[in-house]
């Protein structure tokens, strides 16, 4: 395939990435190809802070446990804790570990100083308290919740006591069995006490919702928010629990789903704060169908970003990262008759590419899909050219 796509090619910068769309989204969504690569995280870094300085965003989401992004959220807008503390408890998936994300953290607590509140930087994680090898218990989000809620309303209002939710939830260890995830029958979330937490759960953000605007007036908008995302995360925990309970053969097709819904609705909150940058893997973000091998089985899900972008239309925007190689993990020089092999030929190390220009220079010439060996990392599928906004692209990855 000889295509010349010179002319689509932009520097990675924020005024780049405007001019690209329609209109400033209220989420804008960089997706990437595989984890644990710091050279992605500085390009995210890289693109976040002008996107702060010039073009008023105030906040940054990364695929993290919500939770636990509470901890850094604490203290890059107040200074909670110390910054050693935050990045061993304030993020999943082990990213705590990633000197990016450290200077990231860094970053945000040192703009922030002496900045009233109306103009400090926030941190949240998108994804649910889920790991590869389970779920989380729902006792922290769902105690927090009931606490929140007992501070505010009248005791007979409460659909039960901390003891009755202390009772029902029993031993943390008896939800957070690694063995659940490969054998339902290890899992408590279809059990008798689960189901009651389930409706107990519902009673609750029932209530705080039908306490609102109380809950804002009385506190602050910040505090309700956090109420929120307690229930939403106890709420998609107790349904995670349960999916794990099933036998059927769809099983593990729901939990990934259930997944991306706990992370849709978390991002649907952050868009009601104000404009946000969001950051995760690519499979997370973009508006195609997802796939993925899990267990030798496909699955397919509608991503978190194909369910925000259903709801939020054009103020959802989504480039997509793809690469040429990453020698270290075994991932080697593109062929030429692929959407990264093309990119790849370009001059430029690392280059922002607007998706209808390069389509129009590809005209009726369809790249192949990439195959990469390596199970970390999944190419740019060329199908999903018109679900992209633009694709950010970096020629090689150094080992970080």
């Amino acid at each position: 395939m000889v295509t010349d796509i010179k002319d689509t090619a932009h520097a990675v910068d924020a005024a780049a990435v405007m001019r690209l769309l329609p209109t400033r989204p209220r989420l804008l969504a960089l997706g990437e190809p595989t984890h644990g690569e710091d050279a992605l995280l500085d390009l995210r870094d890289g693109v976040f802070r002008p996107l702060v300085e010039q073009e008023g965003y105030r906040t940054i989401a990364i695929e993290s446990d919500c939770m636990m992004g509470l901890v850094v959220d604490d203290y890059v807008t107040s200074g909670t804790g110390t910054l050693d503390e935050v990045m061993e408890r304030g993020f999943s998936h082990g990213f705590g570990a990633s000197a990016a994300n450290r200077e990231l953290v860094r970053w945000m607590r040192a703009y922030n100083d002496g900045r009233p509140a109306s103009e400090r930087l926030r941190f949240a994680g998108f994804d649910g308290p889920l790991e590869i090898t389970g779920a989380a218990s729902p006792r922290q989000a769902l105690t927090a919740l009931h606490g929140c809620l007992a501070a505010r309303v009248d005791a007979d209002l409460l659909p039960c006591t901390a003891e009755t939710l202390d009772r029902l939830l029993g031993a943390d260890d008896r939800w957070t069995d690694p063995a659940a995830m490969t054998d339902p029958s290890r899992s408590v979330g279809r059990s008798a006490e689960a189901g009651r937490l389930r409706l107990l759960a519902d009673d609750l953000v029932a209530l705080l919702d039908a306490q609102t605007p109380h809950p804002i007036t009385a506190t602050s908008r910040d505090e309700w928010d956090r109420a929120r995302l307690y229930g939403r995360t106890a709420t998609g925990l107790l349904r995670y629990h349960h999916g794990m309970a099933d036998t059927s053969p769809s099983r593990m097709a729901r939990l990934i789903g259930l997944r991306g819904r706990m992370m849709a609705d978390n991002l649907l909150a952050l868009a009601e704060r104000g404009p946000a940058l969001v950051h995760a893997h690519n499979l997370h973000l973009q508006r195609d169908r997802s796939t993925v091998r899990m267990g030798g089985r496909p699955l397919e899900w509608r991503s978190a970003g194909a369910i925000v972008s259903a709801h939020l239309g054009e103020e959802y925007a989504f480039l997509a990262t793809a690469l040429g190689t990453i020698r270290h993990r075994g991932v080697d020089t593109p062929p030429p008759d692929t959407v990264e092999g093309l990119l790849y030929a370009l001059p430029e190390d690392r280059c922002l590419i607007g998706v209808p220009r390069l389509a129009a220079a590809l005209g009726d010439a369809r790249p192949a899909p990439r195959v990469s060996a390596y199970h970390g990392y999944i190419p740019f599928d060329p199908d999903h050219l018109a679900g992209s906004d633009g694709i950010v692209f970096i020629k090689d990855i150094p080992q970080s």
